[in-house]
């Protein structure tokens, strides 16, 4: 059996991370219910360089692996957080360099953190268009979650958790859907 390759990617630059506490939330969620090789990424672990690569020849090493594990995975979990009502520059510019076909109907779950709840829409006006662009398969359930829900860095908010849980639901069931369509059997996790 194939575990499909699961990438969660943060746009963080600093660590711990709000945006990072989602990610790996929703990878545990997807992974609780069907077996993943999952890998968290974020920008702290592309190294500096990042944003001066106009081509994926001038990224940095560590940067170019975080893009090659995108385009090479079955499905990601995505998240930033927003500024100004956007995902960060960085964030646009990585999937700037990413290969337009690489995403092509590939299961998709999108997270955001922000300061209060006026940027949640930004998964429906900025996360789901650019993610549209790519052909990606993309979840219905979104997460978005401000500071107040969480308390010392964890999610404590029921509403926001209760997303989490259908986030990784949905995931699950796509990838299991996508793997099914080519002919690969998936691995179910143990106790589902």
């Amino acid at each position: 059996m194939t575990r499909p390759r699961l990438v969660g990617l943060s746009a963080n630059v600093q660590r711990p991370s709000k945006t990072r506490t989602l990610v790996e939330a929703v990878l545990r969620e997807t992974a609780a219910r069907t077996q993943v090789e999952g890998r968290v990424f974020d920008f702290v672990d592309a190294g500096t360089g990042l944003g001066a690569a106009w081509t994926r020849d001038q990224l940095p090493l560590p940067a170019r692996r975080i893009v090659e594990a995108i385009e090479g995975a079955d499905g990601l979990i995505v998240g930033s957080p927003v500024y100004k009502g956007a995902y960060t520059g960085l964030f646009k510019h990585l999937f700037d360099l990413v290969d337009p076909g690489a995403l092509a109907h590939k299961p998709v779950a999108i997270v955001a953190t922000g300061g209060g709840a006026r940027h949640a829409l930004v998964v429906e006006h900025a996360f789901r268009p650019l993610f549209g662009f790519f052909g990606a398969l993309q979840i219905p359930t979104a997460v978005y979650a401000s500071d107040a829900e969480f308390t010392d860095g964890a999610l404590t908010d029921p509403g926001v958790r209760g997303r989490v849980v259908q986030a990784g639901e949905q995931l699950a069931g796509l990838l299991a859907h996508t793997a099914a369509a080519t002919g690969e059997p998936v691995a179910l996790a143990a106790g589902r």
